[in-house]
């Protein structure tokens, strides 16, 4: 069974930076998508950066230039480095992952279990 651990979160100043990483578990092959999401107290949970196993990533408008997402393929790992960052940052940061192959299954749409950024002053 896959599971992702994330971690890397904590309170930061205004204009801080942090860096999250996440790590899948289990006996895995490839990993098609992994990437961020957050979800701030009373608002939906939505993207922050993904990046394929290829390379490709996307980002959302509000953290261009200041995060940058990255892969270990060969650790099954991503990272999320947050430069400059805002008030409007926090929230809980979410591990993601889809296509995961393994010997038995091909899972989809698995999550971390989160980690609390508060960007403050």
């Amino acid at each position: 069974q896959v599971q992702l651990v994330d971690t890397g979160g904590g309170l930061v100043q205004p204009g801080g930076s942090l860096t999250l990483s996440c790590t899948a578990s289990g006996t895995i092959f490839s990993i098609h998508i992994m990437g961020w999401y957050r979800q701030a107290p009373g608002k939906d949970r939505e993207l922050v950066a993904t990046m394929s196993r290829r390379g490709a990533t996307n980002y959302a408008d509000s953290v261009k230039d200041r995060f940058t997402v990255s892969r270990d393929n060969a650790k099954n790992a991503v990272y999320l480095q947050m430069n400059n960052l805002k008030p409007e940052d926090t929230a809980v940061y979410y591990c993601h992952a889809d296509r995961v192959a393994t010997e038995s299954e091909l899972a989809r749409d698995l999550w971390g279990q989160g980690t609390q950024v508060t960007v403050s002053s």
